[in-house]
C-alpha cells in the first residue's frame, strides 16, 4: 500500500528509495475522532500534521467566543508554526471537526529529514510558498470584502466546506454570527433563482 504523504511530495519532488524509506519509517499516520484536538490554547506545539483525510479547523478563544481562522482540509499541512518553531504555548486550538487520518511529522523528525535530504527542503520551500500566497489572499479578503463578498468567495473557492463545517464555523469563518450568514444566504438564494 503507498503512503499518501509520499504520493502528495512526489508531485512536488522525485523521491528516491533511501528518501521514501526515511519518510516512511520516521512519519506515523493516525486517526483521530471529531472532536478531538490536536493542540489547546496555553499548550506547546511539539507535531505538525499533513492532513490525509477529514477537516481540521483553527480557532481561538476571545472573551469567551469562539473565532474560527483556518480549515484545514485533505492535502494541508497543519500547524501553530510560532508555538512549534520558538517553542511558545499557543494562542489558538486546533480541532478535528470530522473524522481525520493525519501523518503526525514531530519538529525534531522535521528538521533532521530536512537537513539529511536536500530535495526535502527545496519541497518545504515551495509548500511554504504556497501558503504564504494563500494566507496573502485570505487576509486581503478580511480587509477588502464585506461578509457577503467572503461568502460568496468561499462558495466559489472552497464549496465543499459548505457541506462539511457547522454554520456557526463558517459565520465564524468569514467574521458574523450566525444569524448573519443566514441571512446572507437567503438573500444570495433569492438573487440566483
Amino acid at each position: 500500500m503507498t503512503n499518501p504523504l509520499i504520493e502528495y511530495i512526489s508531485q512536488f519532488i522525485q523521491l528516491n528509495k533511501e528518501e521514501t524509506k526515511a519518510i516512511s519509517s520516521q512519519i506515523q499516520i493516525r486517526n483521530f475522532k471529531t472532536g478531538d484536538v490536536l493542540l489547546k490554547e496555553g499548550s506547546i506545539s511539539k507535531v505538525s500534521y499533513f492532513n490525509l483525510k477529514g477537516c481540521v479547523r483553527l480557532y481561538y478563544i476571545v472573551n469567551g467566543e469562539e473565532k474560527t481562522t483556518f480549515f484545514y482540509t485533505e492535502e494541508k499541512f497543519i500547524t501553530s508554526l510560532r508555538s512549534l518553531t520558538e517553542g511558545i504555548p499557543s494562542n489558538h486550538y486546533l480541532e478535528c471537526i470530522e473524522d481525520c487520518t493525519l501523518a503526525l511529522i514531530p519538529y525534531e523528525t522535521e528538521k533532521q529529514l530536512l537537513r539529511k535530504f536536500l530535495k526535502l527542503e527545496a519541497f518545504a520551500r515551495i509548500h511554504s510558498e504556497q501558503e504564504l500566497a494563500n494566507y496573502q489572499e485570505m487576509l486581503s479578503s478580511y480587509i477588502l470584502s464585506n461578509p457577503e463578498q467572503r461568502y460568496l468567495n468561499l462558495l466559489q473557492n472552497s464549496p465543499s466546506l459548505l457541506q462539511r463545517v457547522p454554520l456557526y464555523q463558517l459565520a465564524s469563518y468569514i467574521g458574523v454570527k450566525a444569524e448573519s450568514l443566514s441571512r446572507i444566504r437567503n438573500r444570495i438564494t433569492k438573487k440566483t433563482s
